[in-house]
């Protein structure tokens, strides 16, 4: 799989946009939650919200240092963003199923809704996506890749 990445990918600066905004969506959210949610036990059930989503006050934890490490990963580059972006964006998706499974219980501690859910999947998909075409490298191995995925023998 590794081996088909694209390297110096000619979208690269729209998906390093698209990394920076979700970065910026996940801190929105988790600092305005904390505001919100401020006083309530860590892992509360209740009515808590920011940007229309339900929190708590360990969720908007969690969302601003996810959110602050997309931030860094992406102003930083040079395949930092690439790691940190498919590892948070991963996150994401086993977060949001995790929490899917879980939100009619009472181990539900991140105070997931279904519209939580569904935003923690479109933001692990951004996030992975970016980090599948953010690869940099020299332009004679970006050569190399362009002539793998054509098929052009070595």
């Amino acid at each position: 799989m590794a081996s088909h990445m694209p390297v110096n990918h000619s979208l690269r600066p729209l998906y390093r946009a698209l990394a920076l905004f979700a970065g910026l969506f996940v801190l929105a959210f988790g600092v305005l939650g904390f505001l919100d949610s401020q006083g309530e036990p860590l892992f509360h059930q209740g009515e808590s919200s920011a940007l229309g989503l339900k929190t708590n006050p360990a969720f908007s934890y969690a969302s601003i240092a996810a959110g602050v490490a997309v931030l860094l990963a992406t102003l930083v580059g040079r395949n930092v963003d690439r790691f940190v972006d498919m590892w948070v964006g991963v996150g994401f998706m086993l977060a949001g199923t995790a929490m899917l499974a879980l939100m009619h219980t009472d181990s539900n501690v991140l105070n997931f809704t279904m519209a939580t859910c569904i935003v923690s999947y479109l933001i692990g998909s951004v996030l992975f996506t970016a980090g599948m075409y953010v690869k940099v490298g020299p332009a004679a191995k970006a050569a190399a890749e362009e002539k793998h995925r054509a098929g052009v023998p070595a």
